[in-house]
């Protein structure tokens, strides 16, 4: 993890979104600690989601493909802020209001959350500016179903807004 990164400072949560501290990522990420992240859906006005695969430097799951643009929401910054923020860092997308579609919490041997879920409609173009993308494509229900077969994806984007997304629309 990038030492700008991993100083960057997170609330911990209860499972019911409280905040009970505060820590720097490395902190969190080091101790599995309860946080709370976003998770944005981008789908074109032709139904695809786009789904892209993650920069080898990631911290958690490194290369791996994502269904979601989204992350670590910081201290202080409310779930639509973050939203809106990953959504310009990761793909370059700005002045638009994601929807929110539901919240949830996700918990596995690597990571503790609370999230939000949001999905927008955009068609592009992108830009992956900051490194955290370095690959990017349209799937369509049955190209996101290969994919899963053939891919390692994110666990918890697909945990927790896959279900929320039955139709892309």
């Amino acid at each position: 993890m990038p030492s700008s990164v991993a100083h960057e400072l997170v609330d911990i949560v209860t499972d019911d979104d409280r905040v009970i501290a505060t820590v720097t990522r490395g902190a969190m990420r080091a101790n599995r600690l309860q946080h709370r992240a976003v998770f944005i859906a981008v789908v074109s006005s032709a139904g695809r989601l786009l789904v892209h695969r993650r920069s080898d430097a990631k911290d958690v799951w490194p290369g791996w493909w994502d269904i979601a643009v989204g992350g670590v929401v910081a201290s202080g910054e409310s779930y639509d802020d973050a939203a809106t923020r990953e959504l310009a860092e990761e793909i370059g997308v700005r002045d638009v209001v994601p929807d929110l579609l539901g919240s949830a919490r996700y918990a596995d041997d690597q990571v503790a959350l609370v999230c939000h879920c949001y999905r927008v409609r955009h068609d592009g173009p992108f830009t992956f500016d900051d490194g955290e993308v370095v690959e990017a494509r349209w799937a369509s229900q049955p190209e996101l179903g290969k994919l899963l077969r053939e891919q390692r994806f994110l666990p918890d984007s697909l945990a927790v807004l896959l279900p929320l997304l039955s139709d892309f629309t």
